[in-house]
């Protein structure tokens, strides 16, 4: 890694050293995806059987996985494996199920009651990529906030392995997620059937997941369609930022930039330290622990754009990582929970020398599912609010009309909105109608 001093920087040379690997420039992407969602629109099912066989090559008998297959599945995996992801899932079902909102029922005024009430989303897509490895983990933080939230259709897209069958170790998470269905389609082609629908995919409301720039791509596409779904948020390139001073252990903080810098060549990892010996000591170990990695070549991709930079003080680290917005910020520092308040712009936050990336990935409870790129700034986590809406509800009596009407009509006569001032005035004219009738 290399080793920049922050003080010693032009701010061209800060922007520099924080910019985040471009994302595939490539100017012909979002037409060749049109082209993929139009036939996906057109054709149904044929076209998501020749396309798997023309980008995944794999020929499929059937989209759908089936019932069999999925039981099967279990049986694939060792009892250590099954109980591990039944354990995540547990965690992360603790962590979501406080989320469901409570409703909420305010009288602003006598008479004046104002509601505001959650439905679930009715049909969710939810997407698990399986490119440089099968990810059961994001089946589960996907699946589990979409069971709670209550979502009645609930069906989920994975890539055929070369066999033509789904990887069992997501099956098996999406089976205890509580994922009704599962289909074997990948890329671009799985986000068109999820959000048009074909003969046999279900058409959804909105799609979830991460997945590579056609994915991405292809969300944007539906989601800018009336007539598509839409989806979860913007996604770039998985990182992490570490912030540690001169007590953090450089061992630990060198594997917690290996474990991101493994996603993959486009990743980005980070690291200021207000300690220049530590900055030296990280480089030292990621160069050690490196080599002992199977993915080392994607390794050294995502390290050819990462860096370590000293800083003079936590208060200036932390001002960096708001402005970079990273999609993990780790926190090894001495008495990391004081310096949490000053935390205003990450996707996930590990505090403390015991608690690596690691296990928001798969276990501690958090969601995995996060908003990168720098989108940190303005969108959170996956959470269970993510598969709900919610709507408001008024109910007004005649006293409330009569106590809030007048104001209503004031603001509609400013806007020069003669017919909605009359349906407020016609309704207390019927009242004030009513009323005398009674004193007679």
């Amino acid at each position: 890694m290399r080793i920049e001093i922050w003080q010693d920087l032009t701010a061209e040379g800060r922007r520099d050293v924080l910019a985040r690997p471009a994302l595939a420039n490539d100017e012909t992407l979002a037409e060749r995806v049109a082209a993929i969602i139009e036939r996906v629109r057109n054709e149904g099912d044929s076209a998501l059987l020749d396309l798997t066989a023309k980008l995944d090559r794999v020929e499929l008998a059937s989209l759908e996985v089936g019932q069999a297959e999925i039981t099967a599945a279990g049986d694939q995996l060792s009892e250590v494996q099954r109980a591990a992801i039944r354990a995540a899932a547990a965690n992360i079902e603790a962590f979501h199920k406080p989320q469901l909102p409570t409703p909420l029922a305010v009288d602003t005024a006598a008479g004046v009651r104002c509601e505001r009430v959650s439905r679930p989303i009715e049909s969710v897509g939810l997407y698990v990529p399986a490119g440089n490895a099968p990810l059961p983990s994001t089946a589960l933080m996907l699946g589990v906030p979409a069971r709670l939230a209550g979502c009645p259709t609930r069906i989920l897209c994975t890539p055929p392995q070369a066999d033509g069958r789904a990887d069992p170790a997501v099956l098996y998470a999406a089976l205890v997620s509580g994922v009704q269905r599962v289909f074997k389609l990948g890329g671009a082609q799985a986000i068109a059937a999820l959000a048009y629908g074909t003969e046999t995919v279900p058409k959804v409301d909105k799609v979830f997941g991460p997945g590579s720039v056609w994915v991405t791509e292809a969300k944007a596409q539906v989601d800018r369609d009336p007539y598509g779904a839409a989806r979860d948020y913007p996604a770039g390139p998985s990182e992490v930022l570490v912030i540690a001073d001169a007590s953090a252990n450089p061992v630990f903080v060198a594997a917690d930039l290996l474990s991101q810098a493994e996603h993959g060549a486009d990743s980005q990892v980070l690291l200021l330290t207000t300690s220049a010996e530590l900055a030296s000591a990280v480089a030292a170990q990621v160069a050690s622990q490196k080599a002992t990695l199977p993915r080392r070549e994607i390794v050294d991709g995502a390290l050819g754009h990462s860096r370590a930079i000293v800083v003079t003080d936590l208060a200036e680290a932390l001002e960096i990582s708001n402005a970079y917005a990273p999609e993990h910020l780790i926190l090894q520092i001495e008495r990391p929970r004081d310096w949490l308040s000053r935390v205003r712009a990450a996707g996930s936050v590990f505090l403390g020398q015991w608690t690596p990336e690691t296990v928001g990935d798969y276990c501690s409870g958090t969601n995995h599912v996060l908003p990168t790129y720098g989108f940190a700034r303005r969108y959170s986590s996956l959470g269970v609010g993510d598969f709900l809406r919610s709507m408001t509800v008024q109910e007004l009596t005649p006293e409330g009309l009569r106590t809030i009407g007048p104001i209503a009509t004031t603001l509609a006569e400013l806007e020069g909105l003669d017919a909605h001032a009359r349906a407020v005035t016609r309704r207390l004219a019927a009242i004030d109608s009513a009323s005398a009738g009674d004193r007679r």
